[in-house]
């Protein structure tokens, strides 16, 4: 089992640590100003390179050491490629640099593996930093004679470096919360899955965009129960609770059961949200043709109660409309419109590439609408019958629904008396390759029962299962 180890801010030895190799940085800086400068690509390799390195590795323990610590397996190999390529007046055979280069690549894999937590012994650390600090210390007393410059070049930076190295070792815990923490292979909005079976695997790469893997879905679900509950809602004070509400509500609490369905697939990889539900909504500031559209978006969890969905819902919706200013979502797609045509296309394609490996920037994530679990729209309040919406080939969004007004229908009952029903319809356009057929109608129909029984929708639920690993 993986163990999640972390750094905190709050331990002194991570501070300790950070002051030994900012001042390997400094050290390795001021150095090559005493010596001079050389060439530009030494200066490069043996003085930007190691300076840079050591700077990341100091800033991803202080500001994502809490979560995300496997990541100092990013400087720490680039670290290596600048011993790799540092000159070495011992390494005069091919047999030595072999094995040197060997002991690097080494040195990677097992700090890889170690901060990882792939293995579970985090102490051997020691042995990777104490080593080259006693190897520090050998060449120390070997240049003995030699220039007082020359000894610092070979042993300060050094010196520092592994000894702050050291003291992370003693700063590193382990997380004990029996909770998820990210790992290589995760993005910043989700969680890979990785026990998806072969099949489910190999789909993402034959079926690439979400416009040609989409399943559309359409029913009716009769709303008499719903009517009444929200104008119970309404006489307890939520003024403007409305259907829109109830159908969200239900959807997370179907969620509940159901976690599947907050997956989406990103660099033909599927992810799940976690019990992060991403609602996307368009609105208008005002009712008219005139008036421009904006998009929010509101962080719900399959756990919210359905006052919890109209408090949070509300509370988007009012900021944009009582708001004179623009929303983040336009202030960023008006920044897009001031970069010419051609120059553009370029700008889409580098954060479509950097989606596709997880590396858009949060902002962006966050004021997209095309990156969520689900956009559910409101064509009643348009007069019109639902559609089916297409799902965006760029970004996550895997489901797209649409309801529209309610209609009454009469209906003979089986002892033949007749009978006057209300129901909405409503359209879904969903991506098949996050769940299989037989999970979606599962969902819908567990979504149908809630329907049946919105009271439920004012407790939060007894059961909340957590999406396959």
């Amino acid at each position: 089992m993986r163990l999640h180890l972390y750094v905190s801010r709050k331990n002194p030895l991570a501070w300790l640590m950070a002051l030994c190799l900012v001042g390997s940085a400094v050290a390795r800086i001021v150095i090559a100003c005493l010596k001079g400068s050389g060439e530009s690509l030494q200066v490069w390799s043996q003085i930007v390179l190691p300076v840079a390195a050591t700077l990341l590795f100091v800033l991803i323990v202080l500001l994502d050491g809490k979560e995300r610590f496997y990541k100092t397996a990013i400087p720490v190999a680039l670290m290596a490629v600048f011993y790799a390529i540092r000159p070495h007046e011992i390494m005069t055979s091919t047999i030595v640099r072999g094995m040197y280069y060997t002991c690097l690549v080494f040195y990677c894999l097992v700090y890889l593996v170690i901060s990882s937590g792939r293995l579970r012994y985090p102490w051997l650390l020691l042995f990777l930093f104490g080593a080259p600090l006693a190897a520090v210390g050998y060449a120390h007393w070997t240049l003995i004679g030699r220039g007082f410059v020359e000894i610092l070049y070979y042993v300060l930076p050094e010196y520092l470096l592994f000894l702050g190295g050291i003291l992370l070792v003693f700063a590193i815990r382990v997380h004990t919360d029996g909770t998820y923490h990210p790992t290589w292979g995760d993005r910043s909005d989700g969680r890979r899955i990785r026990s998806l079976s072969a099949m489910n695997q190999v789909s993402p790469y034959i079926m690439v965009t979400r416009n040609s893997s989409d399943n559309s879905f359409e029913d009716s679900f009769e709303i008499s129960h719903v009517d009444r509950y929200i104008r119970k809602k309404r006489k307890e004070g939520l003024t403007n609770f409305g259907i829109t509400h109830v159908l969200l509500a239900c959807y997370l609490r179907t969620l509940c059961k159901y976690p599947g369905l907050n997956r989406f697939l990103a660099g033909q990889k599927v992810y799940t949200h976690g019990d992060d539900v991403q609602y996307c909504m368009t609105i208008k500031k005002e009712m008219s043709a005139e008036s421009p559209d904006t998009v929010i978006k509101v962080h719900l969890k399959p756990t919210d109660t359905a006052d919890d969905v109209y408090r949070k819902l509300q509370a988007a919706v009012d900021e944009v409309k009582n708001s004179s200013l623009d929303s983040d979502f336009d202030n960023t797609a008006a920044a897009f419109t001031l970069i010419p045509g051609v120059f553009l296309k370029f700008v889409v394609w580098l954060l479509r590439t950097l989606d596709y490996f997880g590396l858009l920037p949060k902002f962006l994530l966050e004021v997209s609408p095309f990156h969520g679990s689900l956009f559910f729209t409101s064509m009643g309040s348009l007069g019109i019958p639902p559609v089916y919406h297409h799902l965006y080939d760029f970004g996550n969004l895997p489901v797209f629904a649409a309801f529209g007004c309610k209609r009454k229908a009469i209906e003979v009952q089986e002892d033949g008396t007749v009978v006057q029903r209300k129901y909405v319809d409503v359209k879904f356009t969903l991506d098949e390759r996050i769940v299989d057929g037989y999970y979606y109608a599962a969902f819908f129909k567990h979504y149908k029962r809630l329907l049946a029984h919105p009271e439920v929708l004012d407790n939060p639920p007894d059961v909340v299962l957590q999406d396959i690993d």
